[in-house]
């Protein structure tokens, strides 16, 4: 077999390819990916809460997904000006809660720095099951765990 050429680049079409390829390889080897294919879990479904002021203007807000019977958190963020008074803890519990009632989820999982907000989320029930040392450069990636 001659060896192939390695290129280095952002390749839009490429990228797709390579992840409808791996997609088909996992599933054809995995059968629980085979399972939530059969009933319609196949894809992330995006799921997002919001805070906004009396003005209508955002003052916080979660981004994340669910699959798999799981909550992914991928983004938390509060205001300054709004910090303190519950606000992350109510856009987080309410996501948990849209997860568990309307999506059937039994658990979230989330990433944070340290220098974000790994106090907050073991205050929220989480718990830490892995950290990347060095990630970004003099800081830490967390992982954090729920059952919901």
């Amino acid at each position: 077999m001659p060896r192939p050429h390695i290129d280095v680049g952002a390749d839009e079409p490429r990228r797709a390819l390579v992840k409808q390829r791996l997609t088909e390889s996992n599933t054809a080897r995995a059968a629980v990916l085979r399972e939530l294919e059969a009933i319609g879990e196949r894809h992330e479904a995006p799921l997002e809460v919001y805070a906004t002021d009396e003005a209508g203007e955002l003052v916080g807000g979660l981004t994340g997904t669910t699959w798999a019977s799981w909550l992914h958190v991928d983004r938390l963020w509060v205001a300054d000006d709004h910090r303190g008074a519950g606000l992350g803890r109510r856009l987080l519990h309410q996501a948990e809660s849209v997860a568990r009632s309307e999506r059937g989820c039994g658990h979230a999982r989330v990433e944070t720095w340290s220098f974000q907000a790994p106090g907050f989320y073991l205050k929220q029930g989480y718990r830490e099951v892995g950290v990347i040392e060095d990630y970004p450069p003099g800081e830490c990636e967390h992982l954090f765990v729920k059952e919901l």
